[in-house]
């Protein structure tokens, strides 16, 4: 199993709880109906001798193994992945017996070879798709040279040059091969994606709900705002008519110092609150800085720092969404820990779109991964000098695909780079060398919707 650092999310590394046993068994009797269906036509429409015994046998077996597994285990039982594969290799087995008794490599339907294999590659782990792989290239090579040849119509049997024999087998090993490989690597990273957009979610989800409970905090130290005041207020009424009597003239400064103590405590937690209509917008700089907030302390200096074509228009307000702010959070702390002391975070906005670029003063994107960057579980080798700087780093890359996923969602577009050349010397860099993320919106994809001043606050479901 493995853990995606910072959610509850738990993946599974191996696939026992992705082979279905129902799947297993349809795809049987659909392998028994069209083997008899060709057996059928061969034998009535041909008039190929086949030795209807045998192949009668080996597709009894199949019947028998499907009626059995039917009868004892529930369809929707999930097989082991040690299950699974005893299950293809009987397939496995069960084909190559009837391809044997049927002319070996002359069957145009030894091409099945390749289909345990795919289904394989597909749901199970590296370990079983190479038992199978290694078993059906084995079969189909031992087919190749022994087989019982196929005797057709007025007692011709049937055979064909050894150059179309070697042309069939190496066709068949090169399509296992093939398309074991190209169906594995298509379905990991199926699955990477997946997994990756449920920890997006998952983020989104958990972010969202800090800024209902925000909501809820300021919507409360909105509302008890007021008998508080009115408690506070009586309070110190009371404490100058009891002054001769200092038992009563306690309790009251004590009810007094309570309402304070309960203003203070909903004024720090109510600083969160985000479900305030007005608050529901800011200017992008304080944006930006909230989105920051948690990694200012960290040890590196955090430089914000406006464009020079901002001067001559107002700063935009822009709404404070979820995905808006964790995506950016997840920016700039990538950023942070790979700095070597500052992060430059630059924004600019025009009358079409707003600008933002993250630089640090970091060693930047490895060369090999900077293509991929920002694709989900994108790992590279870790030296030493990155584990001391983050060692509870995965180096999956998922950090920067929730970013990216998110920041999109709102209609952006990302794009990352290193502010300097790979091949230059570092004493030849300049300061801001590091990583470089460029973020770039539609003005009209951020701005805030016109909110009058004074406006009601919504009503807050709990």
């Amino acid at each position: 199993m493995r853990q995606i650092a910072g959610f509850g999310f738990v993946a599974g590394t191996g696939a026992a709880d992705r082979v279905w046993l129902r799947t297993l068994i349809l795809i049987r009797w659909l392998a028994i109906c069209g083997q008899l269906a060709a057996i059928s036509l061969a034998d009535l429409w041909f008039g190929i001798a086949l030795p209807l015994g045998l192949c009668l046998l080996a597709i009894g077996a199949s019947v028998i193994v499907n009626l059995i597994v039917t009868f004892i285990f529930p369809g929707n039982r999930r097989l082991s992945e040690t299950g699974a594969l005893l299950s293809l290799l009987f397939d496995l087995c069960q084909l190559g017996f009837l391809v044997f008794v049927t002319g070996g490599l002359t069957n145009p339907f030894a091409l099945l070879f390749i289909a345990p294999v795919t289904i394989s590659a597909s749901v199970l782990g590296i370990g079983p798709t190479l038992i199978l792989g290694t078993a059906s290239i084995a079969m189909v090579s031992g087919l190749a040279v022994v087989n019982m040849p196929i005797t057709l119509a007025g007692g011709i049997t049937l055979t064909i040059p050894r150059l179309f024999t070697f042309g069939f087998w190496a066709a068949i090993v090169v399509g296992i091969v093939f398309l074991g490989v190209y169906a594995r690597r298509v379905a990991r990273e199926s699955r990477a994606l997946s997994d990756a957009l449920l920890a997006t979610q998952m983020a989104l989800a958990r972010e969202q709900k800090l800024t209902d409970l925000g909501g809820v905090v300021a919507a409360a130290a909105h509302e008890l705002g007021t008998p508080l005041a009115t408690i506070k207020l009586v309070s110190a009424e009371m404490m100058d008519e009891l002054s001769g009597q200092p038992e009563l003239l306690a309790d009251a400064k004590l009810i007094r110092e309570q309402a304070d103590r309960c203003r203070d405590i909903l004024h720090g937690m109510g600083r969160a609150g985000k479900d305030d209509l007005q608050l529901r917008q800011a200017p992008l700089s304080t944006l930006l800085r909230e989105a920051a907030e948690p990694h200012i302390n960290r040890g590196k200096e955090l430089v914000f720092e406006p464009g020079p074509a901002s001067g001559a228009l107002r700063e935009p307000m822009v709404r404070r969404s979820p995905e808006t702010i964790h995506g950016l959070r997840n920016l700039i702390q990538n950023a942070v820990d790979f700095a070597a002391g500052h992060v430059w975070i630059q924004y600019d906005w025009s009358g079409d779109h707003i600008t933002l670029r993250i630089v640090d003063d970091g060693p930047g994107y490895p060369p090999n991964v900077i293509n991929r960057i920002g694709d989900p579980f994108v790992r590279s080798r870790r030296n030493e000098q990155d584990l001391s700087r983050r060692p509870e780093y995965e180096g999956m890359g998922l950090g920067l695909f929730i970013a990216k996923t998110l920041l999109e969602r709102t209609g952006a577009s990302l794009t990352f780079a290193n502010a300097h050349d790979p091949f230059l010397p570092d004493a030849d860099r300049q300061e801001r060398s590091g990583a470089l993320v460029g973020v770039r919106w539609r003005k009209a994809d951020l701005l805030a919707s016109d909110i009058a001043p004074g406006a009601a606050n919504a009503q807050i479901e709990i």
